[in-house]
């Protein structure tokens, strides 16, 4: 299930003190659409008066939330970075408007993307803003659909006549993605020496002095799940446009969700410590990312289901020797039936072997190394795995301990 966590802020907060860091601009981008908004105004929620032009002003959702998780259950996105939740424009008295134009929920974001120029931004969505379900497409839909549709300055009105259909949320992805870059929470706490641990825990005021400190002066809202550190919200007001106005950090207006001491900071999978990835007698991990070898480069990898995607790779967990072992992903046994690889519940588990090439290790299945599909994946486009090289697409399979 698609997860909606909802974080409501409250009443207007004041803007970023002297203290603070430049405000973000994101000006700088090299992209074709500009709004030609002024950045010099007033920012969003501290105007004097009635605004008009809302292209160029925030509002009603002036209070904005660059949120990002830290999943450990399972891990999603890199062992070293939080990943994107979203952008949020929550009302300035704390109150928030949600799906404000259902004939602007777009599907198809990673098309919509590709087709709008703006690959890199899927390339680096792919990685670093990734549903814990690995259902992404889903995933960025509704926070495009959900927020992205109730922000003034996104309006369609407020995009050059003749811009395609859906421009106006690939500018919404892309500026997402820009803040986000602006926000490394993860180098920011191990800075200041907060380090994700198995066994320390932190006080609330320890990781949010640690995050004011590294951030130049402002605090965010942090919310835990079960005592373990589950997401951050960092708060700003804007001047201009999403598309390409000064986001302007502000404290948060309120503490998120977490206890104030006896914090867990768990470490994702292949992060913290141990250091080693635990493994089988042989050398074999016993928790592996099976990674997609093509002409020597890597494409993608294999997911839950057991198909071959360039989207956010699964942990399997693997049992036995390097010379005889099984599989498993979150959705079962891993098995061979027919010529075809799959995960799932009903799936016979097959016996497998490691086979060591270089500095690699590659999956093997009845003792060939040998895997291919009938296509190559790009965004949340996946292909069938089948044995022997008979089909269009042919490469290995490497095991990467996790």
């Amino acid at each position: 299930m698609l997860r909606l966590i909802i974080l409501v802020a409250a009443a207007s907060a004041g803007l970023a003190s002297p203290f603070f860091s430049q405000p973000f601009d994101l000006t700088t981008r090299a992209d074709s659409l500009t709004s030609s908004c002024s950045t010099t105004g007033s920012a969003s929620c501290h105007n004097t008066s009635s605004v008009s032009n809302l292209c160029c002003f925030e509002s009603p959702g002036g209070l904005l939330l660059q949120t990002q998780f830290w999943d450990t259950n399972p891990s999603t996105g890199p062992s070293d970075k939080w990943t994107i939740h979203g952008l949020w424009p929550d009302n300035c008295d704390g109150t928030f408007e949600q799906n404000c134009d259902p004939s602007r929920a777009y599907t198809n974001i990673a098309s919509l993307l590709s087709s709008g120029g703006a690959s890199d931004t899927l390339s680096f969505m792919q990685t670093n803003w990734v549903d814990i379900n690995g259902q992404n497409e889903q995933f960025w839909a509704h926070e495009w659909s959900t927020h992205g549709t109730c922000m003034s300055t996104l309006h369609t009105s407020c995009i050059p006549s003749g811009s395609v259909r859906g421009t106006e949320a690939v500018a919404f992805f892309q500026t997402v993605v820009k803040l986000y870059k602006t926000l490394p929470t993860f180098d920011w706490l191990a800075g200041q020496g907060i380090r994700p641990s198995t066994t320390q825990t932190f006080t609330l005021a320890t990781l949010t002095s640690a995050l004011k400190t590294a951030s130049g002066g402002f605090t965010p809202a942090l919310d835990c799940s079960s005592g373990a550190l589950n997401q951050i919200s960092w708060y700003f007001n804007l001047r201009g446009s999403i598309i390409d106005g000064t986001f302007v950090p502000i404290n948060a207006p309120k503490a998120g969700s977490c206890p104030s001491s006896g914090i867990r900071y768990p470490p994702k999978s292949g992060s913290g410590t141990p250091t080693t990835p635990p493994s089988n007698p042989g050398g074999l991990p016993a928790r592996a990312t099976i990674h997609a070898i093509k002409s020597g480069s890597q494409i993608g990898g294999l997911l839950s289901l057991g198909t071959w995607s360039t989207q956010t790779l699964a942990t399997f967990t693997l049992t036995g020797t390097a010379s005889s072992f099984t599989m498993t992903s979150s959705k079962g046994n891993c098995g061979v039936s027919g010529g075809s690889f799959s995960c799932g519940s009903g799936v016979n588990p097959t016996t497998f072997s490691a086979v060591t090439s270089g500095s690699d290790l590659l999956l093997a299945s009845g003792g060939s190394t040998a895997w291919g599909s009938d296509g190559t994946p790009s965004g949340s486009t996946v292909f069938t795995v089948f044995t022997g090289s008979s089909h269009s697409q042919d490469y290995t399979l490497t095991i990467v301990g996790a």
